[in-house]
């Protein structure tokens, strides 16, 4: 059996697809394609790749539908490709549990690399077998899980990766630099440093009683995040 990591390229325009599948390819990877989003959303729940690149404007399924179903079984990393560029459509992304995105027309180079970055984090928390507990926050980097009084917090795939680094050094602050680099695997010059707080906002959306007074997840000032209960 092959130990190539799988990608799913849910697109609907061939061109791009053909390009993306045949660079891909060159880097190593197996390569799993749809054109549409009913075909896109039954790949990526049935063949299980491990990572799925997901335009958003398909045909029969949008992506953002898609991004929806996937998040309600799996974790999978989903970087979101689209020519769409306004601030509105990358936060809807993030919120709805998408681990990246990356705007048309891109790079090779970047794609590649981002393709890369989301795999490695991802295997590097799936890889790792501990289960600790923070005041009432309880996280379980075997089953990939978090809980809160012995409740399950849903969280996807790179906000439990965001959660779960910031706890593992819980009272050293982060820059979004910082960040970006650590969990999303990086520099500032492939990511967009707001993704980070998007995110934040998000978790804290999640796990605190009152997101607007954080125990958890804290900002220092003009610096950037740290964690501490």
């Amino acid at each position: 059996m092959s130990d190539k990591k799988r990608i799913l390229v849910v697109e609907d325009e061939k061109t791009i697809s053909d390009i993306v599948v045949f660079n891909l390819k060159k880097a190593g990877f197996d390569v799993l394609t749809a054109y549409d989003g009913i075909d896109g959303a039954k790949k990526a729940i049935e063949e299980k790749p491990d990572l799925v690149l997901l335009d958003v404007m398909l045909p029969g399924m949008d992506g953002w539908e898609i991004l929806q179903k996937v998040r309600e079984v799996s974790n999978v990393p989903i970087i979101m490709l689209t020519a769409r560029v306004e601030e509105d459509d990358k936060v809807r992304g993030l919120e709805l549990g998408a681990d990246d995105y990356i705007t048309k027309p891109f790079g090779i180079q970047e794609l590649t690399a981002r393709v890369r970055a989301n795999l490695r984090r991802s295997a590097e928390y799936v890889s790792q077998t501990k289960t600790s507990v923070f005041g009432d926050l309880t996280i379980d980097l075997n089953n990939y899980s978090l809980s809160k009084n012995g409740v399950a917090v849903e969280l996807s795939g790179k906000e439990f990766a965001l959660v779960s680094f910031l706890a593992q050094n819980s009272g050293k602050v982060y820059s979004r630099e910082d960040l970006m680099s650590e969990v999303w695997g990086y520099d500032g010059y492939f990511g967009d440093v707001r993704a980070v707080d998007v995110m934040i906002r998000r978790i804290r959306e999640k796990l605190e009683d009152d997101p607007s007074e954080p125990q958890y997840i804290k900002t220092k000032r003009g610096i950037g995040y740290y964690f501490g209960v």
